[in-house]
Order: C-alpha cells, then sequence, then structure tokens
C-alpha cells in the first residue's frame, strides 16, 4: 500500500502532498514508506469533533447504537447515554498494518483484527506514538494500533470533559472509545501516566474477560509517585511554570529558553513545545502559536496519577490478563526497592490463562523510553504480537 486513507468527520480521502489537514498532511511522507494505512478522527478549528459512518459503523441520527464485543468493555459502557454520540469521546487515529482489511462499519460478524492501544502520559499526545506505532504496523502486518489524545490534551482538550479529571475516568474515556469502534484491544500500551491509566482500564472491564490481555506499563509503578532527585525534572512543577506563561506565544524557541533558564531540561523544553499549534487560518500567515492542551485539567490529572494505587489488582490480576512492567535504565521516576521486590513478589503469584506479571528493564533509556531507546523497546514488545 503506497497511501494512507484518513476519516474525518468530512469526508473519507487518500492523503497526497497537496490534501487537506495539518498533521495528517505531515505524516503522510512516512506513512506511505511504512505501507501501513491511518484512519484519523479529531476535531477541527470550529471545535465541533465528530467521527464518519466508516469510521464508527454508525451515523449521529438515530442508528442502534453497535453492540459491544470488547474483551475489555462492559456492553453498559458502550451503550451508556454518555456516548450516545460519538463527538464525545476522544481524538484518536487507527493505524493499520498493510493487510488489515477492516472498518467498524463492516458486518459485526467479520472479527476485527488485533487491536493494540497505545497512550502517551502527562503533557504528551497520540503523535508520541506516531514513529513507533507506524514500524510496528509494518513488522506486524495483520495488527492495528489506536492512538488517543487522552482527555484535556492534544486534539481532545477541546472536548469537553465531566470532572474529576483522574486516572480512573481518563481509562472510562478509552473503554468507551473502543467500545464505540468494535474492536476488541488485546494489547494495551501506556507510558508513565498512561501506564496506569492502562491497569485502570482492567480494573474498571467487565469480568471475565473474553480473551488474553497483555498490559505493558512503561517506567511507571501501580503505586505511589516519587519524585526524581536535584537537577530532574519534576511534572509537577512544570505544569506550574507552563501555567505561568502566556496562552499565544510568537515562537517555540522563546519557550524553550523560559524553560532552560528555569531549570527543565533540554529534551523536556523541546517535548513541551510539541504542544504548540499555529494560530490563524489555514493559507494565512500566522502570528504565532497557542497551547493545544488544558492545563488546569491536567494539573488534576497528575495529582490523581500521584495519588491513584493500583496495587490490589497487580497481586490479584483476574484470569487472562499479564501485565509487564518497564523500568527504563536511566529513568527519572525513582523506582524504590519496595517497589520492584513487590512486583517481583507479584510475579510468583501467576494465575492460569496466561496471567501474571512479569518485570522488565530497557538499557541505555531514560523516561521517554519510546524515543530513547526505540530499537530496544521494539524487541521487549515484539512478543506481545506475534502468535495472531
Amino acid at each position: 500500500m503506497s497511501s494512507a486513507t484518513a476519516v474525518s468527520n468530512f469526508a473519507v480521502c487518500t492523503l497526497s502532498r497537496t490534501a487537506a489537514v495539518d498533521s495528517a498532511e505531515r505524516s503522510l511522507k512516512s506513512e506511505s514508506q511504512f505501507g501501513v494505512q491511518l484512519r484519523i478522527s479529531r476535531p477541527y478549528q470550529n471545535g465541533a469533533f465528530g467521527i464518519s459512518q466508516l469510521s464508527l459503523g454508525q451515523s449521529g441520527s438515530g442508528t442502534k447504537p453497535a453492540s459491544s464485543r470488547m474483551a475489555l468493555v462492559d456492553e453498559r459502557l458502550a451503550h451508556s447515554s454518555n456516548v450516545a454520540e460519538p463527538s464525545g469521546i476522544l481524538a484518536y487515529e487507527l493505524v493499520q498494518g498493510a493487510l488489515v482489511r477492516w472498518s467498524s462499519a463492516m458486518d459485526k460478524s467479520i472479527p476485527d483484527p488485533p487491536t493494540a492501544v497505545l497512550l502517551h502520559g502527562i503533557l504528551g499526545s497520540r503523535k508520541n506514538w506516531g514513529t513507533f506505532a507506524r514500524r510496528l504496523a509494518q513488522a506486524f502486518p495483520t495488527w492495528q494500533f489506536l492512538l488517543v489524545d487522552l482527555r484535556c490534551h492534544g486534539d481532545s482538550a477541546s472536548i469537553k470533559k465531566r470532572r474529576p479529571h483522574t486516572v480512573a475516568s481518563t481509562a472510562l474515556d478509552v473503554l468507551k472509545l473502543v467500545g464505540q469502534l468494535r474492536t476488541t484491544p488485546r494489547v494495551l500500551v501506556g507510558h508513565s501516566f498512561g501506564g496506569k491509566v492502562v491497569l485502570s482500564m482492567v480494573d474498571q472491564a467487565a469480568k471475565p474477560l473474553a480473551r488474553l490481555v497483555k498490559v505493558w506499563v512503561l517506567d511507571a509503578t501501580p503505586g505511589k509517585v516519587r519524585a526524581g532527585g536535584d537537577g530532574e525534572d519534576h511534572p509537577a512543577e512544570l505544569i506550574s511554570f507552563l501555567g505561568k506563561l502566556p496562552k499565544e506565544v510568537i515562537s517555540k524557541r522563546e519557550i524553550v529558553s523560559a524553560l532552560l533558564q528555569e531549570g527543565f531540561s533540554k529534551d523536556v523544553a523541546q517535548w513541551v513545545v510539541t504542544n504548540l499549534r499555529l494560530t490563524g487560518s489555514p493559507g494565512l500567515a500566522s502570528s504565532g502559536f497557542s497551547w493545544v492542551f488544558d492545563l488546569e485539567g491536567i494539573a488534576e490529572m497528575y495529582q490523581s496519577y500521584e495519588e491513584t494505587n493500583l496495587w490490589k489488582l497487580v497481586e490479584n490480576l483476574p484470569q487472562g490478563v499479564h501485565v509487564n512492567f518497564l523500568k527504563a535504565e536511566r529513568s527519572l521516576h525513582r523506582w524504590a526497592l519496595k517497589d520492584l521486590q513487590r512486583i517481583h513478589a507479584a510475579e510468583e503469584l501467576a494465575v492460569d490463562g496466561g496471567g501474571g506479571v512479569e518485570m522488565h528493564v530497557l538499557e541505555d533509556a531514560g523516561h521517554w523510553v519510546h524515543a530513547d531507546n526505540p530499537d530496544g523497546l521494539f524487541r521487549i514488545l515484539t512478543s506481545s504480537f506475534q502468535g495472531f
């Protein structure tokens, strides 16, 4: 396959260099060389967010909601009034391998392809996983990979969500989204904050699970979040500092400089400015950049991340769930000895049906595992996508 397909709330189109919308257009150059399909749903500048009939297999005109076939979704969630209108869930991209010939618009008797969900951390976006997901889709062409902008982040920031903004409510958003898409996640991958979100998805899912689910928690523990040491970046302080910056800025360079002067690392500064988007109308000269996140909501989410404790789930996993913890060798996140001991103890409590807990270490990587050592991360994750 030499082109990428984008499904938006306007039309189904084959993208080219001259086609449509910002991030999809910029992504096409790399998608074509990987031989994958890309389905995109995101809000547009008017704040409206919709998903086409092809994307969801239903329209917003009173069509009977599709029945849930999720391994990780309670039918009550998929049919709840909160998700009757697809415009109110999350922005996402569905990256499909070259051999995938499926959409949620197809007859429900046609099985969906194996699916993995990849979630970003605090102040991130689905774009963090874009390159890595395309690599996975090239290596495993029968799989599809769902990349999501979590609430208050990226293109989902314009989709108003009810409080509280917590790990649990964030997980419920993703459960509702996969319910609407009628896909059955077999693998859940979450980085940092996203790691607790995937654990919470398992915690909230209907039991027993229909299939074995492999969960990857990347550089996060189930319980207490420990701040970095001297000279390391502190997310709570970063969120607080960003709140002092103007909502519109002239250049990304000035934000990078301000963050460096405040003592944040260059890597974090350059990562933060990926949350800036050009202002102005398409085709007109831009006057600057504006932030795409809801910082007040993100502050609540990070507080919940610090407070949420999911050890009870990890130490009492339901049958059919296998949780993999990955620690970055040079992580900014402090893994306490007792956390490591507790995870290793949970490994001894493996349940029947392929469930259990496993610990991994990614060498030569800091907290940003998919950027610091993508080759090593790819090798570690590969086993989860084999045999389908």
